[in-house]
């Protein structure tokens, strides 16, 4: 996460993960470090769960590992050219993540199931679509659950970074969402803004 502490979101970081949904799982293995991606769901306690392939390099090291999530969002370049001083500036990124640290557990076929058909539950409407296991032949669905691993991850450090431009002057995050409105970064510029109210 970026050291400067005015960068901290001391905001829903959990919210910020449950909207994203998307994680890239790092950890480290006998082999050297892994990383995964994959879509996430926060439960109401807080934990974050997820399934991978059995053949992901990470799976089968998963199961009583500590691992990191790290979730990122929406994230733009900013030229030195927007400053009110571009010669005495380094060009930089504005962005938001979230990185989730904890042990992990792998879930039994129960669970699992209870973890897929959460996530359509979740994500289906996300797309204005209705799709469940449920519609799948039971054959299918089981054939397919016994190809990938569930895993819970409970979090005992959740770190934040949302970097704004919040550490510069007026003139200068003026020229920054001038410049992010005129190429159509209104999300970038809404951003700004609301780290600054």
């Amino acid at each position: 996460m970026h050291p400067n502490p005015a960068f901290r979101n001391d905001g829903d970081a959990m919210g910020f993960v449950a909207a994203v949904a998307f994680a890239h799982i790092f950890g480290q293995t006998p082999e050297g470090p892994r990383v995964a991606h994959a879509p996430v769901l926060v439960t109401d306690a807080g934990s974050l769960m997820f399934h991978l392939a059995k053949g992901n390099a990470l799976a089968r090291h998963l199961d009583g590992l500590t691992a990191i999530a790290s979730i990122g969002g929406p994230g733009h370049y900013v030229s030195p050219n927007w400053y009110e001083d571009p010669a005495a500036n380094v060009p930089t990124w504005n962005y938001t993540a979230v990185e989730v640290e904890g042990p992990v557990r792998a879930l039994d076929l129960a669970a699992l199931e209870a973890l897929l058909n959460q996530s359509s539950a979740t994500f289906e409407p996300r797309v204005g679509e209705d799709w469940t296991m449920a519609k799948m032949a039971r054959p299918r669905a089981e054939a397919m659950m016994q190809a990938i691993i569930g895993f819970e991850l409970i979090p005992v450090a959740i770190r934040t970074t949302s970097k704004a431009s919040q550490n510069r002057s007026a003139g200068d995050v003026a020229g920054v969402i001038a410049a992010l409105e005129r190429l159509g970064e209104h999300g970038g510029a809404a951003a700004i803004r609301k780290a600054r109210a």
